[in-house]
């Protein structure tokens, strides 16, 4: 059975009642997803940020109505929060450079030093 509303854009998504035959209530808390945000086609997805839904069409449409309303958006993906995985802070030693291969970063040349050093000697 599908869920009346006075929004024709939630009776659009065809959402179902749950498997007990109720329908689904404004109360439940359902779950948090994260929501990413695309530009334009072609462009990465960054996060905008988290909402409450208990399901994923409707964390979709939530989603949108809370980060595509305002600026250019392309595309939305929403994940369940509890399916992101992270490192942990007690292995932030793994992204740390070795020092034998401090030549590939920009920070272990002293081009600044020499251009300040320049304009020193030459504007006086």
């Amino acid at each position: 059975m599908n869920i009346i509303s006075l929004d024709p854009r939630v009776n659009r998504m065809g959402l179902n009642t749950d498997e007990t035959g109720a329908p689904i209530s404004a109360n439940e808390e359902g779950s948090t997803y994260e929501v990413f945000h695309q530009k334009k086609k072609g462009a990465q997805h960054t996060h905008v940020g988290i909402v409450h839904a208990p399901n994923p069409e409707m964390a979709i449409l939530m989603a949108k109505e809370s980060f595509a309303r305002r600026g250019q958006t392309s595309n939305i993906w929403v994940v369940k929060s509890s399916d992101v995985y992270a490192t942990s802070y007690e292995d932030a030693d793994m992204f740390d450079t070795t020092p034998e291969k401090v030549h590939r970063e920009a920070s272990a040349y002293k081009l600044r030093d020499k251009i300040e050093n320049y304009k020193e000697q030459h504007n006086g």
